[in-house]
C-alpha cells in the first residue's frame, strides 16, 4: 500500500533557511507577526491533514470516479464530502484570503506549502479546493462590489466553490474561436448559452453551491481573443440577501472518462439561457480570467511537485526493502538471500532524479511563491513591480518544468517497482496517469515554452530575462571566490552563459522567421528551468557547506543530492541546446500531405 510522509524537515528548510522568509515577511506590514513559530505551527498541521484525512482517499477516488446522475447531479468517491467538510471546518480554505472576507490573511508562501501537501497526498481531491481558490482571487482583482459581496466570503469560508470555463469542443488554446454567447438582459443581467468542456470540479456534491467564471461573447463583440467577456454563473441563484435560489439554467451533460485524477469530476457543462454578471469590462474578459489562469498554472507546478515528491518516498521505501541479485561490487546484506535494489547504480539513478527534481521544484515554488507576496504587499512600488516582472516570467516555466519532471519522476518511480509498478494496489501506476494529465490541462507545456520564449523572453527584447540573469550574476559574484564552492558554481557560471548565448541566436534567427520561435521553444524553455535548479541547487548547498560541521545527515544528503543533479541531470541541457539551434528547416520541409 502506498505511503506519504510530508517532508517537513526540507519545507522548513527551503522557507527559514533557504528563503529566510521571516525576514522578508518583517518587511511586509500585512505578515509582519508571521514568524517562524506561526509558519511551523501551519506547516505541521497542513501535513497533519494532508497525510491523514486526504491521503487515504486517494485510490478510492482513483477506483470509484465520480458518479452522474440521470438530473444531471455528480457525486464524489467515498469520503470525498466528508473530508472537505474537515477542511472547511479546519479554515483551511481562508488561510490566504483577504480578512476583510473572513479570510486569514497569511502568506501565500503558507498556501503553496499546503498546496504542495494536498497533491501529493490527493491531487484529484485538492483540485476542488484549489479552483475556488483561484476563483476567489479572480473576483477579488476584478469582481463588482456587488459580486465580492456576494461571492467572496462564501468562496473563502469554504462553503461554496468554483470553477474556470473556458474550453469548447471546437477550441481549447485559442480562445478567440470560442463561441458561447451573452445576451445582456434588462435587469443588467445576462443570459449564457453555449457549451463548455473540461471543466474540473464542474459539478460536484460537496458544497451548496458553485460559481461558474464563463468566458463568453457578447453580441457586439470584436471578432478574436479581444472580443471575450468574463460572467459569474452560479450554479444556484442566490438573492440579495445572499440566500440560495432556485437552480440556474446550467448543467453537467456528461462526465468525461479521463486516464487519470478520476476522483475530480471534468464536467461537460451546459448553459442554456443561465443568468450571469459581468466580471470586469466588457471584452476585456481574457485579462480578468488571466488571474484565474495564471493560478492556475502555478497550481498545477504544486500538483506535479506534489506527485513528484510522493512517488519518490514510496519507491525509495520499496528499494530499501525488495530483495534482487547482489551488489556488483560484493554482498551489502550477507544475511538476507538477495540485496535490497537501493544498492544497485541504476536504482540509485532514478531515486535521486526523483529526489533531485522534488528538492528543486520545491525550493522553486516556493521561491516564486514569495515572490508573489512580495508583489502584493511590499510598501515599495518598485519592488512590487519588479518582483511581478519575475512571476510572469518563471509561471510558465514552474508550469511546464515541473510538469514535465514529474511525468519523468513518477516513470522512474514505477520502474523501481518492477513489475509491481503497474499493479494498482502498490499506487505508482496512477500517479504516472495522474502526472502525465499535468503535462497537458491549463495551457499545454508547449503554450507555456511558447509564452515564455515569444511573449516573455523576446516580447520585451529580454529585459525580464536579463534582470533575472543579474540576479544569478551577483551570486556567482559572491560566491565564486570560495574554493568549496566551485564545483557548484562553474556549471552554474557555464549554463548561465550559454542561456545568454541561445537568447541572442534565436531572437536574430525569429526576426528572419517566426517559426525559429515555436521550433526552439520547447527545448528552450527546460535549458531555462535547468539554469534555475542550478541557481537553487547552488544556493541550497552553500548551506549545507555551512553546516556541514554539525554532521547532521540532512546537510550530507543536501550536498550528495546537488552533486548528483549537476553530474547526471544538467547535462541535458547539451542536447537541449543543439536542439533548440536546429531550427525549423527540417520540421516545416516536409508537406503535410506526406504525413
Amino acid at each position: 500500500m502506498p505511503q506519504y510522509n510530508p517532508p517537513l524537515r526540507d519545507i522548513q528548510f527551503v522557507i527559514h533557511e533557504m528563503l529566510d522568509a521571516g525576514k522578508e515577511f518583517a518587511s511586509l506590514p500585512a505578515y509582519q507577526d508571521v514568524d517562524k513559530d506561526t509558519m511551523n505551527q501551519i506547516i505541521e498541521e497542513a501535513g497533519k491533514f494532508a497525510s491523514e484525512i486526504a491521503f487515504p482517499l486517494n485510490q478510492i477516488g482513483d477506483q470509484e470516479g465520480c458518479t452522474r446522475h440521470e438530473d444531471g447531479s455528480v457525486t464524489t468517491p467515498t469520503g470525498f464530502k466528508q473530508a472537505y467538510e474537515q477542511y472547511v471546518a479546519g479554515g483551511w480554505p481562508a488561510l490566504s484570503c483577504d480578512p476583510a472576507y473572513g479570510g486569514q490573511g497569511l502568506p501565500q508562501l503558507l498556501n503553496t506549502v499546503l498546496y504542495e501537501t494536498l497533491n501529493s497526498a490527493n491531487q484529484s481531491w485538492t483540485m476542488y479546493p484549489g479552483l475556488s481558490h483561484g476563483a476567489y482571487e479572480c473576483l477579488h482583482a476584478h469582481g463588482t462590489e456587488e459580486q465580492k459581496k456576494t461571492y467572496l466570503e462564501k468562496l473563502v469560508s469554504g462553503q461554496w466553490t468554483g470553477t474556470m470555463c473556458l474550453t469548447e469542443p471546437h477550441c481549447g488554446t485559442d480562445l478567440g474561436l470560442l463561441k458561447t454567447k451573452a445576451e445582456p438582459q434588462a435587469d443588467g443581467t445576462y443570459s449564457i448559452n453555449g457549451t463548455k468542456i473540461f471543466i474540473s470540479s464542474g459539478d460536484h456534491d460537496l458544497a451548496e453551491n458553485i460559481i461558474h467564471l464563463v468566458l463568453a461573447r457578447l453580441p457586439d463583440s470584436p471578432i478574436g481573443s479581444k472580443g471575450i467577456s468574463l460572467f459569474a454563473v452560479p450554479k444556484f441563484q442566490v438573492g440579495a440577501d445572499g440566500s440560495i435560489g432556485k437552480a440556474n439554467a446550467v448543467s453537467c451533460g456528461s462526465l468525461e472518462h479521463k486516464m487519470g485524477i478520476h476522483g475530480n469530476a471534468t464536467c461537460v457543462m451546459n448553459f442554456d439561457g443561465a443568468i450571469g454578471t459581468l466580471v470586469g469590462e466588457p471584452h476585456k474578459g481574457l485579462n480578468a480570467m488571466f488571474v484565474m489562469m495564471n493560478a492556475a498554472r502555478l497550481g498545477v507546478g504544486m500538483q506535479s511537485l506534489g506527485l513528484t515528491e510522493v512517488a519518490y518516498q514510496n519507491s525509495a521505501a520499496y528499494a530499501k526493502e525488495r530483495l534482487q541479485m547482489r551488489s556488483l561490487t560484493g554482498a551489502k546484506a550477507p544475511e538476507k538471500a538477495a540485496d535490497p535494489i537501493i544498492v544497485h547504480p541504476d536504482v540509485r539513478r532514478m531515486l535521486l532524479t526523483q529526489r533531485a527534481y522534488a528538492e528543486a521544484g520545491r525550493a522553486f515554488s516556493y521561491w516564486v511563491a514569495l515572490m508573489i507576496d512580495k508583489e502584493l504587499n511590499h510598501p515599495d512600488e518598485k519592488v512590487r513591480k519588479e518582483t511581478g516582472e519575475m512571476v510572469a516570467l518563471l509561471t510558465p516555466i514552474i508550469k511546464a518544468f515541473l510538469t514535465d519532471n514529474a511525468f519523468t519522476a513518477t516513470n522512474e518511480g514505477m520502474q523501481v517497482f518492477g513489475g509491481h509498478g503497474y499493479i494498482a494496489e502498490w499506487g505508482m501506476e496512477q500517479y504516472v496517469r495522474d502526472a502525465r494529465i499535468n503535462m497537458i490541462y491549463e495551457g499545454t507545456n508547449t503554450i507555456q515554452s511558447l509564452d515564455l520564449l515569444g511573449r516573455k523572453v523576446l516580447g520585451d527584447m529580454g529585459k525580464k530575462l536579463t534582470k533575472f540573469g543579474k540576479i544569478i550574476e551577483q551570486f556567482i559574484e559572491d560566491e565564486g571566490v570560495r574554493k568549496e564552492m566551485q564545483e557548484f558554481i562553474d556549471p552554474l557560471s557555464d549554463i548561465a552563459v550559454k542561456v545568454e548565448k541561445l537568447t541572442k541566436e534565436i531572437g536574430m534567427k525569429a526576426m528572419m522567421n517566426h517559426e525559429e520561435v515555436g521550433a526552439a521553444a520547447v527545448p528552450y524553455l527546460r535549458v531555462v528551468g535547468h539554469l534555475i535548479y542550478s541557481y537553487l541547487f547552488a544556493r541550497m548547498a552553500k548551506i549545507a557547506l555551512a553546516n556541514k560541521a554539525s554532521k547532521d545527515p540532512f546537510y550530507e544528503a543536501k550536498l550528495a543530492t546537488a552533486r548528483f543533479y549537476f553530474d547526471k541531470l544538467l547535462p541535458e541541457t547539451a542536447m537541449l541546446i543543439r536542439q533548440a539551434r536546429a531550427g525549423s528547416k527540417s520540421l516545416m520541409a516536409m508537406p503535410a500531405d506526406f504525413f
